[in-house]
């Protein structure tokens, strides 16, 4: 059988959180030349305009939009589905709108959030995404990661079932720079240090993480699924 060529795709229930978990990965698969493609799951205003205004909305989009073409992501899909009730509409709608993109551009890898994350959001988007790729009909999905996610994967209540465990870590000693300078178009983001949304924060998670490898800088990962061919 001839090996599929690689293309990724990053599941984000909110933007920023796919910079947060994947950022330093998503530099290094452009500098590889392997195809990235982002879905934002979530829109803000549409879910709860009394929290998120429309303005708002699209001012985090723009931001990340900037984020993205720096990092060299192929498409960016904006999927809107409300925050912060994802809980709301049938899971079978986000499974859906996930498998179309997937099966469109014959999706390899798939990263997604960590199902024990303290926002809902992120335990639906999770499963939605298990859904989207289960190993029927063809689907071109080898490889499933779930990342963590600063100030949403820490906070989760410390149970087994929650714990983020990672199993996999990929060294981003050449990327760590990328990753933050990404991370500095969220303007709207961006918290000051000790909040885990800070860059000092972002840069010591790495740290942490390299140090479990060997390395300055890494990325952690847990393995969901892995198709060898």
């Amino acid at each position: 059988m001839e090996e599929q060529k690689k293309k990724i795709l990053i599941v984000a229930p909110h933007c920023d959180d796919e910079i947060l978990g994947c950022g330093g990965m998503m530099a290094k698969y452009q500098a590889e030349n392997i195809s990235v493609f982002v879905a934002i799951v979530t829109n803000g205003h549409l879910g709860a305009p009394e929290l998120f205004k429309k303005e708002g909305t699209e001012k985090v989009r723009q931001e990340a939009r900037a984020a993205h073409q720096y990092l060299g992501v192929e498409k960016t899909y904006f999927l809107d589905f409300p925050a912060p009730r994802l809980d709301s509409i049938p899971a079978y709608k986000l499974s859906l709108a996930l498998g179309t993109i997937i099966m469109d551009h014959h999706i390899s890898d798939l990263y997604i959030p960590h199902r024990g994350d303290i926002h809902k959001d992120h335990r639906i988007t999770f499963e939605a995404s298990l859904v989207a790729a289960r190993p029927i009909n063809n689907s071109p999905v080898q490889r499933i990661l779930a990342y963590e996610t600063l100030s949403e994967t820490e906070w989760a209540p410390p149970y087994g079932d929650d714990a983020f465990i990672p199993t996999v870590f990929e060294n981003i000693d050449d990327y760590i720079d990328s990753k933050i300078q990404a991370f500095r178009y969220f303007t709207t983001q961006v918290k000051q240090s000790p909040h885990p949304r800070s860059v000092e924060m972002i840069d010591y998670l790495s740290r942490l993480r390299g140090s479990s490898i060997g390395y300055k800088h890494a990325e952690a990962f847990m393995l969901i699924r892995e198709k060898r061919i």
